[in-house]
């Protein structure tokens, strides 16, 4: 019985999609429920699995564009492990074969074929014959090749006994890779962006994370982030400053009264932004494994469509990457982002002395159609405000609350 492996729908108004990896070779035995390629959409990356055991016949190469719907691959389900084993072990006999001849073809043409004139430029110039690589007919080594050599050997730098080889790689851009290149020319023609700086003083954080983040650990099996604080705190600037959380929709403005989050994750396909659903509602637990269970997904590449997309606000982190300062970019259709940094122990004058704190830049990206300057920096500062006192505006003014906020 042969069963037909055809292209899903990756989301709604995705009609192609690009074979960016088989996991299989053709005429292998595959098991069902094993991962037998991924495919590139201009939007994720998603895994495509046998759905019977069997031989399968690879229907496109890597890197060929098809459409949803079209056969990727074909399982025959009559064929047995067995026969597929004794098929592969006849492949391999002859690939070996080959490789024999081919060591065999590179031993006989080691001794290399000089022109004429060629070994008149070697004697004349002293250029060592290892030096030189013959391009002729059978590795013949001509008078171009003892040219270049003599040229690239009048540079001082370069030993005139190590050959040069300069190459370069031409590889095609992944359906994914082009559709981001293609977004972030667009949001620089087709937004008014600006960005607005500031800076936060982290010590009231470390102080709570040292305290309580073993405790944490312990009871809800997750640590006790940054994330969570600076999610709460965008959470609660949004409310504050409600045009920040809202979007152009042609000559309209659209203004949500919940707060998806997006946060920015780095997965071995590039970066994703999965979104955290109605943070307003989540505590610091909430938030914490929300964000556990969401960079797991992207890690191990199961995240989905439907979990990236729908944000009304963008947080992204180049400072575990080691980013001191950056103009992050919009995540259209939103209207901004906030971009964190690198924390550094910094001097500050804290009451007319100077102290050594650990400091952190903040850079807020916004779309000036939509948003002004007065509600941006007001925005920024409302963020630096809980921050910097997370138990007065993040924790109900009172240091007794933080273990019932915290869940402890």
């Amino acid at each position: 019985m042969i069963t037909k492996v055809k292209v899903p729908s990756p989301g709604e108004s995705i009609t192609e999609v690009e074979v960016s990896t088989w996991l299989v070779k053709d005429g292998d035995y595959v098991s069902k429920g094993q991962t037998l390629a991924e495919i590139d959409s201009d939007k994720a990356t998603l895994e495509i699995s046998a759905e019977e055991n069997g031989v399968i016949t690879l229907m496109v190469k890597k890197g060929d564009k098809i459409r949803v719907g079209d056969v990727l691959c074909l399982i025959d389900s009559s064929k047995s492990k067995k026969s597929t084993k004794e098929l592969n072990q006849n492949i391999e006999n002859q690939e070996e074969n080959n490789k024999n001849k081919k060591e065999v073809y590179l031993e006989n043409t080691k001794t290399k074929i000089l022109s004429p004139a060629s070994k008149k430029i070697l004697k004349e110039k002293n250029i060592p014959i290892e030096s030189v690589q013959g391009t002729g007919k059978d590795g013949r080594i001509t008078k171009a090749d003892c040219i270049l050599i003599e040229n690239q050997s009048s540079f001082p730098s370069i030993s005139r006994s190590i050959p040069i080889y300069r190459s370069k790689t031409i590889t095609s851009l992944s359906s994914l890779r082009r559709k981001l290149s293609e977004r972030l020319v667009s949001i620089k023609n087709e937004t008014a962006m600006l960005t607005t700086f500031n800076e936060v003083d982290m010590q009231e954080i470390f102080f709570i994370r040292k305290k309580y983040k073993n405790l944490f650990k312990e009871k809800h099996g997750v640590h006790l982030g940054f994330m969570s604080f600076f999610t709460l705190s965008c959470v609660r600037a949004l409310q504050m400053y409600p045009d920040v959380n809202a979007m152009i929709n042609g000559e309209e403005k659209i203004n949500f009264e919940y707060c998806d989050i997006s946060v920015a994750i780095s997965g071995p396909k590039g970066l994703m932004v999965p979104v955290i659903r109605n943070a307003e509602h989540l505590s610091f637990r909430g938030i914490e494994q929300e964000i556990f269970n969401l960079s797991t997904r992207v890690q191990n590449g199961t995240i989905s469509i439907d979990e990236m997309t729908g944000g009304t606000f963008t947080i992204t982190n180049g400072g575990v990457f080691g980013s001191m300062l950056s103009t992050p970019i919009i995540n259209p259709p939103q209207s901004a982002i906030l971009g964190m940094h690198k924390i550094m122990e910094r001097p500050v004058v804290i009451d007319g002395s100077i102290e050594i704190r650990p400091m952190m830049y903040l850079a807020l990206s916004y779309d000036h159609r939509i948003i002004d300057g007065r509600e941006s920096v007001g925005f920024l500062l409302s963020i630096k405000e809980s921050i910097e006192n997370p138990v007065k505006f993040l924790m109900g003014e009172n240091e007794k609350n933080i273990s019932k906020i915290l869940e402890l």
